[in-house]
């Protein structure tokens, strides 16, 4: 029996199964990287989805040519991954998933859904004028693919979007604003959407002074990661009724039971479920797959963000 060429490390049975059919000569054995690996020599790693930093600990002493994470942020994995390992993000797995949570918290938000929903809970009918999405100016801030997934959605609703990333650009849908510019276009804004990644420059990006540049109504959607909010700031312009907030990620995180932001009726808040559809599966499948490929290929992996 020959050996095979590439050993795969899956963290469950789940992604097995849905590799079923990938080159016979891939080897896959289960590892959830709670213990120390039981091969000194993997060739590529899929650690646990939603597991943090911890578990790449395990890798100090094993050999890899590849860890292929399940997430698309890799905030603290420089500092984390033990020396001698190239990791790879999971572009294209989250970014679909994570435009429809988003449009889905805005327009809860703006029509009132959570009210409705407390109102049929308690057995009343109570009708109410709300916000539409359509003629709302939209400030996307961060267009990475998450960014570009959820302009591509707004797109039907008939809305006046204006885009920030890091840096200025243009595209043929015409002008990306730079940071520079955040704090000027925040006070003509309905809707601010943060879609960034988490780096040292956008920690507590949105803190008091970027919430007081936003008019009195406005809706904030941060889908990007909790750090990237001062919760403090958060609450003090939400508890009075100024800001309303759509979050599915907070700082800390979980958020503790009993957290005030829990009973501010024009807070909505989901538990971090961005990428947790049935999507994610099947294009983190297809990811790995193509990983696999282009290693027997002999080519470079695609996704690498951190090398150590």
């Amino acid at each position: 029996m020959k050996s095979p060429r590439l050993l795969v490390s899956l963290p469950d049975g789940a992604l097995k199964s849905a590799l079923a059919g990938v080159n016979s000569d891939v080897e896959f054995i289960e590892w959830d990287m709670s213990r120390p690996a039981l091969f000194n020599e993997i060739d590529v790693v899929v650690p646990p989805y939603f597991s943090g930093t911890k578990p790449l600990a395990q890798l100090a002493g094993v050999k890899t040519r590849l860890v292929q994470s399940q997430s698309v942020g890799y905030d603290g994995v420089a500092k984390a991954l033990p020396p001698g390992h190239v990791f790879a993000n999971a572009t294209t797995v989250h970014e679909t998933s994570t435009a429809e949570l988003t449009l889905a918290l805005i327009l809860a938000s703006q029509r009132g859904i959570p009210d409705f929903v407390r109102d049929a809970r308690d057995g009343r009918w109570a009708p109410s004028w709300r916000e539409s999405l359509a003629d709302r100016h939209v400030l996307l801030v961060g267009y990475g693919g998450v960014g570009r997934a959820i302009e591509a959605r707004l797109a039907p609703f008939e809305v006046s979007l204006t885009r920030v990333a890091l840096r200025e650009r243009a595209d043929e849908r015409g002008v990306i604003h730079g940071f520079e510019a955040l704090h000027d276009l925040l006070a003509s804004a309905d809707v601010v959407i943060v879609a960034v990644p988490l780096t040292e420059g956008t920690t507590r990006l949105i803190d008091d002074a970027f919430l007081r540049q936003m008019r009195d109504g406005t809706l904030i959607v941060n889908i990007a990661r909790g750090k990237v909010a001062d919760t403090k700031a958060l609450l003090e312009h939400a508890s009075t009724g100024r800001l309303r907030l759509a979050l599915d990620v907070t700082d800390p995180e979980p958020l503790p039971g009993g957290h005030p932001l829990f009973s501010l009726p024009n807070v909505l808040i989901s538990p971090h479920v961005g990428g947790m559809s049935t999507s994610m599966l099947p294009r983190m499948a297809k990811l790995l797959s193509e990983q696999i490929d282009r290693m027997l290929r002999g080519e470079e992996p695609l996704n690498v963000v951190v090398r150590s």
